[in-house]
């Protein structure tokens, strides 16, 4: 992989951790912004980026994929709680013919996660579980439920047949699955999808046991997605790996 120029959005906790790994992996950080006063003294530097990942803050996604489009620079972002305006941000970047590459989450093991959801929820309605998610975030995530939640809340109602949306509580509802958020502490991320009856429960986790799976997972999507144009998940990641 030939060494990549990189600008990073957004430069805290995980934005620190991308920086120290993409300079083990030999690239080289051209840009870290975090702030407008920053676009301001950077822009110069920013321009010459071949990729931009981005990690700020919900609020400020759009307005920097927005930035990355003008200045002809392909973006991965890893904020999550701006996906409301997703069709739109999709419509840019085909009129634009511009590369993005968006994830919920870009751990390899909560992918997993991601696809074992699917067989879950289907036998789940095959031999009469009901469901539940639970998660916990730090208390500084701005988004809850969070981002890797409710793209599990979304395969469970597309796979199971009886399930139609979530409800941030419990409930007797069986068309909603019932989200636990959980904001405290330090806590780097952990999702559990339960299966219940009234004899028996079974649990799938993930817990992040420190950011270096999200930082390096949004490495592998820059190394990627330099060169393409259009629309890329970890599906697509992914799979080439798997070729």
């Amino acid at each position: 992989m030939k060494s990549l120029k990189i600008a990073l959005i957004g430069y805290g906790r995980m934005g620190k951790i991308i920086e120290k790994m993409a300079l083990t992996r030999g690239h080289q950080i051209v840009a870290n912004l975090d702030n407008e006063r920053d676009w301001h003294n950077q822009l110069d530097h920013f321009v010459k980026a071949d990729v931009a990942i981005e990690f700020s803050l919900p609020d400020k996604a759009v307005d920097n994929i927005h930035k990355c489009f003008d200045a002809n620079i392909p973006v991965v972002v890893g904020t999550t709680g701006w996906y409301h305006h997703l069709n739109e941000v999709i419509s840019w970047c085909d009129e634009q013919k511009q590369a993005i590459f968006y994830a919920s989450n870009f751990s390899i093991g909560m992918n997993l996660m991601f696809m074992l959801t699917k067989d879950l929820s289907q036998l789940a309605a095959k031999y009469g579980f009901r469901m539940r998610l639970f998660e916990k975030h730090h208390q500084h995530k701005v988004d809850k439920p969070s981002g890797t939640a409710l793209e599990i809340a979304r395969l469970v109602k597309e796979y199971h047949p009886l399930i139609k949306g979530y409800a941030l509580e419990e409930t007797p509802n069986q068309m909603l699955l019932p989200i636990e958020a959980v904001r405290e502490g330090e806590v780097n991320g952990l999702h559990c999808l339960e299966l219940f009856s009234s004899d028996e429960k079974l649990s799938l986790t993930h817990e992040a046991l420190n950011r270096n799976g999200f930082a390096e997972g949004a490495l592998m999507a820059a190394e990627f997605l330099v060169g393409k144009k259009g629309v890329f998940t970890m599906k697509e990641l992914l799979q080439t790996d798997e070729d």
